[in-house]
């Protein structure tokens, strides 16, 4: 007994679709549901892995596919962006897999489908913001070192659900204009939201693979340990 991974296929616009659940065995009991949606290479090991630690906490978690089974791409190549710009594109497409993902989490026969969340890192945190603006059924969403931008549809009003955003300061996708921008969206949507800004980090502070070499990339490890333990402070707050 212990953690245990499980490839999910599931249905949605443009689909089919191939994630990973992961949760703690050693009980059939329903526990909260955490989405995690990855970054602009598509669902991946470390997205999973993220997925396994969230099981250790004694969450059930899937690591999502946003962008169609088979569809994933590698660091630095032209092709990196590839999916992602085809969703930055089309938000209600996003939209319409995000919804279908929470779905698919939600289906997952240890999974308390009154009590879930989602995170999401880079384009997957942008992707998480989305989900409280047009008001997926969670009760939180955590973005780490997110994307700003509003997507081309109004957001329900109040937004539902406990936000929480992890922010890198020196991050160049997101300068002090678009943080203070998100604030005051999130402030007229009605939402109870936080933005937590670790500075001396940029983007992908989480991303062990990604070396800062002072760019306003990569790993930080300070902001990653703060970031991650934010999360567990807020879903201790809304999960119990």
């Amino acid at each position: 007994m212990g953690i245990r991974r499980e490839t999910i296929v599931y249905e949605g616009p443009g689909g089919p679709f191939e994630g990973v659940a992961a949760w703690d065995d050693a009980t059939d009991d329903r526990r909260p549901g955490v989405l995690v949606i990855p970054n602009i290479l598509g669902q991946k090991e470390s997205d999973t892995v993220v997925a396994e630690r969230l099981a250790k906490l004694g969450y059930a978690a899937l690591a999502c596919d946003v962008f169609g089974q088979g569809k994933r791409t590698e660091r630095n190549t032209p092709e990196t962006s590839r999916y992602m710009d085809e969703l930055n594109a089309d938000r209600r497409l996003l939209r319409g897999r995000l919804e279908a993902s929470l779905a698919a989490l939600k289906a997952l026969p240890v999974v308390d489908g009154d009590r879930c969340a989602a995170i999401g890192f880079c384009f997957g945190g942008k992707a998480a913001l989305d989900v409280a603006r047009f008001g997926g059924d969670v009760l939180a969403v955590v973005s780490f070192h997110g994307v700003y931008d509003r997507p081309d549809y109004d957001s329900v009003s109040p937004i539902a659900a406990k936000i929480l955003v992890c922010h890198g300061w020196n991050d160049p996708l997101g300068p002090p204009p678009a943080v203070t921008a998100l604030g005051e969206e999130l402030t007229e949507a009605g939402a109870d939201w936080q933005i937590h800004a670790y500075g001396g980090a940029g983007h992908a502070f989480t991303d062990r693979e990604l070396e800062d070499t002072g760019s306003g990339f990569g790993f930080n490890a300070a902001a990653d340990r703060r970031s991650w333990q934010a999360m567990q402070n807020l879903f201790a707050e809304v999960f119990g």
